[in-house]
């Protein structure tokens, strides 16, 4: 193979990518052509794709809300006993 098969191609000097010209409607058309273009690359997972990242998901944010909860009770505990005046 050739390593000039493999190279991007230069844009031409009348193409909207490399013209730099200000019409805003040649700049929407640019857009919209690259959206679709980026739309085209997206997989849409299989059903035991998204259930097993579903699963994933919320354990991840199970274990978080538990971690923030321990973290919570241990540093309010640690509070009372430095913050509070003991009996006498």
């Amino acid at each position: 193979m050739n390593s000039s098969q493999n190279a991007p191609s230069a844009p031409r000097t009348g193409d909207v990518q490399g013209s730099g010209s200000k019409n805003p409607f040649l700049a929407v058309g640019l857009f919209i052509r690259q959206v679709i273009a980026e739309l085209r690359k997206v997989v849409v997972p299989s059903r035991r794709e998204l259930v097993l990242y579903s699963i994933t998901v919320l354990l991840f944010v199970a274990f978080m809300i538990l971690l923030i909860f321990g973290l919570d009770a241990a540093f309010s505990w640690i509070s009372r006993i430095a913050f509070t005046v003991p009996d006498v």
